[in-house]
């Protein structure tokens, strides 16, 4: 059994101060880490040191407070930034990307995000008869200069977080896993690098991974080729992670193959991280807070088509009205699944269980077809969505019964419960009804990965064309 995840906030020597742990332990279960604080602290001081600055205390153009009120809009606007771009997840001892480059990107990005949101209030501030210049009257400079030292001021918060760290911890302890001779190679890379790391254990067996790490303390798996990633897919790489010890995996040329984007150097050598959660936590509320939007947004569109669907349904196949079914959703936790009721209620009467649905299927009410082949009977999964249990775009939710025996059969099936399922995902714009389940499982991993709002809009938009063309 590997040991639990620490935290790099609240894990420090048996001589610190057991209130300071209890504190910070407590703030990082509430999900707030001191970093967070640190670059708040920046940012407000870089923000109010600017204008003192260039103007003293004699602030131009507009009241103190409003000045004050814009400031912190903007700070806002950047810790959200930077939280959503995923600054805030923990980074692996050895490998870890450059800093900077990712902090430019974010506070660049806030930035833009600052001046647009100005010109929106602004504008609406004049449509309600308001004479003013500026409503947030944040100086374009001192924008500019926060972008920049706001930039420089996270990354160095890492690099300070990053000593404490190892100062605390210690080296990293890295477990090599190959054949001997690229073990050797490795090792002689690694030893006259200056990442730090110590070399701890070396296995030429995947299967031995996990009595290494837990017999010398290994904080990293450093993988030298692909050939014993079957030993050690999915089980063994979910209880690594938990016990927060980082698995890379050496880039050959055989992997380049894959499309590689995110390569990592340890000791002059190429590695890709290895990871069970592909969608981290902050990007996985951030998708939340775009399906809402999106919902919000969209609500004159779709309120009516839900009505007429329903007064559709009610007249061609009466009582009830609406069928709801035990689904399994994020986490491998159950939820009520709501859908127009295009079968008979006795369906599945006939004793052959629980099962897909199919091309015709001949349980499908006839006047209610085309409703099936239009996907309108999924639309009251929209309460889905708007209760959490659902999201807009993503796998596709599958009954507790037909679930287990996937998981059964096809090794990483539990990944795609990592988020909650959607109304649409890749495997349906790309699949049918009868594609394979491992063949939808690939699609369901692939969107994982490679997640972004822009993602769920062109899904959301072929969904529509796959509708619309029938292609189902």
């Amino acid at each position: 059994m590997l040991p639990e995840a620490r935290d790099v906030d609240t894990e420090g020597a048996s001589s610190e101060a057991s209130f300071t742990a209890s504190l910070i332990r407590g703030l990082n279960q509430h999900g707030i880490r001191l970093v967070m604080v640190a670059d708040l602290f920046w940012l407000v001081a870089i923000t109010i040191g600017t204008m003192l600055v260039r103007f003293g205390t004699d602030w131009p153009t507009a009241p103190v407070p409003l000045y004050l009120l814009s400031f912190a809009v903007a700070v806002a606007v950047f810790q959200m930034s930077l939280y959503f771009g995923g600054l805030y997840e923990r980074e692996p001892r050895l490998g870890a990307p450059p800093v900077l480059p990712r902090a430019v990107r974010q506070t660049l990005g806030a930035g833009g995000l600052v001046a647009l949101l100005t010109l929106a209030v602004t504008g609406l501030a004049r449509e309600l008869g308001v004479d003013t210049a500026r409503a947030l009257p944040f100086p374009i400079p001192n924008l500019l200069v926060l972008i920049g030292l706001g930039a420089v001021a996270v990354a160095g918060n890492r690099r300070l977080v990053h000593l404490l760290r190892t100062r605390r911890e210690g080296p990293p302890r890295a477990v090599l896993v190959g054949p001997p001779e690229a073990i050797a190679a490795a090792r002689g890379h690694i030893e006259r690098a200056d990442d730090g790391a110590r070399i701890v254990a070396e296995v030429s067996r995947a299967e031995d991974v996990a009595s290494a790490v837990v017999e010398h303390g290994a904080t990293d798996v450093l993988l030298l080729s692909g050939e014993g990633l079957d030993e050690l897919y999915p089980d063994p790489l979910v209880d690594l992670e938990r016990a927060d010890v980082t698995v890379l995996l050496r880039v050959t040329a055989r992997e380049t193959m894959y499309g590689l984007e995110r390569v990592r150097e340890i000791g002059g050598l190429p590695f890709v991280m290895l990871r069970t959660q592909t969608l981290p936590r902050s990007r996985a509320r951030f998708k939340r807070l775009f399906d809402l939007f999106l919902l919000i947004l969209t609500a004159v569109l779709w309120l009516p088509v839900v009505g007429l669907i329903a007064a559709y349904q009610r007249v061609v196949a009466g009582r009830p009205l609406l069928f709801r079914q035990l689904r399994v959703g994020q986490a491998g936790r159950t939820f009520e699944l709501v859908k127009f009721r295009t079968m008979d209620p006795d369906a599945e009467a006939d004793g052959a269980g629980a099962r897909l649905a199919e091309e015709d299927d001949p349980r499908i009410i006839p006047a209610c077809r085309w409703v099936r082949a239009m996907r309108m009977d999924e639309l009251p999964q929209l309460w889905n969505v708007l209760r959490g249990e659902m999201s807009l775009v993503g796998p596709r939710p599958e009954r507790p019964e037909l679930t287990a025996g996937f998981e059964a059969q096809i090794p990483g099936y539990a990944r795609r419960h990592e988020v909650p399922p959607g109304l649409t995902g890749l495997a349906q714009i790309h699949g049918r009804y009868h594609t394979d389940a491992e063949y939808k499982l690939g699609y369901d991993l692939q969107y994982l990965v490679n997640w972004s709002p822009v993602l769920d809009l062109i899904i959301i938009a072929r969904t529509v064309w796959v509708v619309l063309a029938r292609r189902l």
